[in-house]
């Protein structure tokens, strides 16, 4: 299967997914007018990320690198292109365990591993589902971030 092939239109679907495996999305490229967006966003304008002239003489990285928060922060867009859930509603419901293992180079490449660790029913007819989330570098076998992610799907 390919990234979006995997279609969810109910909680037994989403059940099922505890024994498929890890999920893979597509990889998403990391740019600089990406970062600086990031930036202008959050207010972090730290020079590593901002200053690619800096950061190539000065950072240990060799150059400009992205947010930890903004490679977390592609998690459910990644999702959201990995499994179309047809759902009524979705949310974030939270994280768990997060660790940035690795520094994410801008021109770099991401994709993330999805595997449904636990489906739980909750309020409202809906399910909590965790995940356990592996970012990687595209050309790296380190991990850029590892995490767990928390969302409330309702059908």
């Amino acid at each position: 299967m390919t990234p979006g092939d995997i279609e969810v239109a109910d909680a037994h679907a989403l059940r099922a997914l505890t024994s498929s495996g890890a999920l893979i999305s597509a990889w998403a490229g990391i740019d600089q007018a990406s970062v600086d967006r990031f930036a202008a966003a959050t207010g972090d304008h730290q020079w590593i990320h901002v200053d690619p002239e800096r950061a190539k003489r000065e950072s240990p990285f060799g150059g400009p690198i992205a947010h930890g928060f903004m490679t977390l922060s592609l998690i459910p867009a990644l999702l959201e292109k990995t499994v179309s859930l047809k759902q009524r509603m979705g949310v974030n419901y939270g994280l768990n365990r997060v660790r940035f293992t690795s520094p994410v180079l801008v021109g770099s490449n991401v994709r993330a591993k999805f595997v449904v660790a636990d489906v739980t029913d909750v309020d409202d007819n809906g399910v909590q589902v965790v995940w356990n989330v592996t970012l990687e570098k595209q050309g790296s076998e380190r991990p850029v971030c590892v995490a767990e992610f928390i969302t409330r799907h309702y059908f």
